[in-house]
């Protein structure tokens, strides 16, 4: 149980807040490299953590994301005019470039000098894999741009979605981590698994839970006992809110999430899969494409999803009876739902959490321990963008060895 100071210090990220300034020290996901099609294209609005931006493609194809209030009058950059560039607001016609610098300002008197001293606010940003990251914090602190195997395979080796969730950022971040909901939420009929090993040697549930800090921030491990050895699945939390799911390439695609704030009460999911050396098949992204996997229908031209609060996610309660145990359809909308269901902002403070949630308990300690150094001074994890070549994966050790035993060899890419 998480008192409330501490629910507020992992929840809030708007400006000023201390976990809103630990996750401005990471490049952080803003939108799609698709939503902004080609040079001088129609601006696009973003938010993140509560800042309300506006990005565009200038003339030689390289995206700015601004401040989406004109220093002027506090117009709407994005009505503004995307030309020879920079963006001009239709205001008064100020025009700015991809460093917020103002490079036209033709409302004041040609021998003016005052827009040498007017600047947008301006978060520099880079693409891969995909995707327009952006760092908005302090730019003397600015870090590697993350070196995620997903962002450096080529598009025929990765499929990529995002979508809106509306609740914190940390709530589905956690959700993500919460290992033994896979048995129960995910289920395809509604019977129950039990511990132990089923007639043919092989453990249902895991036995054993573990979460080890690394230099990229966490790998979850789920342990079960087979005979004389302990298989291990390893997923993998990268600072600050990406995950890796524990997948074999060779067996299934490697898939994960980003959990992107976008204000205190929502998030942008991004999820993704890949084979790190060869395109995908469809046969492996069967399930993916009808979204039975974990990704999220969405509305045409909208990020929210097609099941979503508002319906219900289409529960089907017959379905729940026959066929699944939840009655939504798909594992993602599965997730969603559920950790939507306990509002915007989940109180912890009324939480009772059993052994088996100690991966969760671990991962808040973490983040309060890595916020607290944070507003210390001390160095925060995973600036080297090396450190992210990582992948999530299983081994087997002999029985009574520990997660810690075969987790490097598992995950070093």
């Amino acid at each position: 149980m998480l008192s409330r100071e501490e629910n507020d210090l992992l929840t809030r990220t708007g400006p000023g807040t201390p976990m809103g300034g630990l996750l401005r020290r990471y490049w952080i996901p803003a939108l799609l490299s698709e939503q902004l099609p080609g040079p001088d294209c129609a601006p696009v609005r973003v938010k993140l953590m509560s800042e309300k931006l506006v990005a565009f493609r200038d003339s030689a194809g390289k995206v700015g994301l601004v401040d989406e209030r004109c220093p002027h009058r506090n117009a709407s950059m994005f009505f503004g005019r995307n030309e020879d560039d920079g963006l001009r607001c239709v205001y008064h016609g100020w025009k700015f470039d991809l460093t917020g610098r103002c490079v036209d300002m033709p409302s004041e008197p040609p021998e003016s000098n005052f827009r040498n001293k007017v600047k947008i606010t301006d978060y520099p940003c880079v693409e891969r894999g995909g995707v327009v990251w952006t760092y908005m914090g302090p730019p003397e602190l600015k870090p590697d741009v993350p070196e995620f195997e997903w962002t450096l395979v080529p598009g025929s080796h990765l499929f990529l979605t995002r979508h809106l969730q509306e609740c914190n950022w940390f709530q589905a971040l956690e959700g993500g981590f919460d290992i033994s909901h896979l048995a129960f939420l995910h289920r395809g009929d509604t019977a129950f698994q039990k511990r132990g090993e089923d007639k043919d040697g092989v453990t249902i549930l895991p036995s054993k839970y573990e979460l080890l800090p690394t230099d990229f921030g966490c790998a979850a491990g789920t342990g079960r006992d087979v005979g004389d050895r302990t298989i291990w699945n390893a997923s993998l939390f990268l600072m600050p809110f990406h995950k890796l799911i524990s997948r074999v390439p060779a067996i299934a695609p490697v898939g994960g999430h980003a959990w992107v704030p976008v204000d205190d009460e929502s998030c942008m999911i991004y999820s993704f899969e890949y084979q790190p050396e060869r395109p995908l098949r469809d046969d492996e992204l069967q399930f993916s494409k009808k979204w039975l996997y974990i990704h999220g229908e969405t509305l045409p031209g909208s990020d929210r999803t097609v099941l979503n609060k508002d319906n219900d996610y289409l529960i089907d309660r017959q379905h729940q009876k026959t066929g699944n145990y939840t009655g939504i359809r798909g594992f993602g909308m599965q997730d969603c739902g559920i950790q939507e269901s306990m509002g915007p902002i989940s109180d912890r403070t009324r939480e009772h959490l059993g052994s088996s949630d100690q991966q969760i308990i671990k991962l808040r300690q973490y983040m309060l321990g890595t916020l607290k150094n944070s507003q210390l001074g001390r160095p925060v994890p995973c600036l080297d963008g090396k450190a992210f070549r990582v992948r999530s994966g299983s081994f087997v050790v002999a029985k009574g060895s520990g997660f810690e035993d075969g987790l490097a060899a598992c995950i070093r890419t």
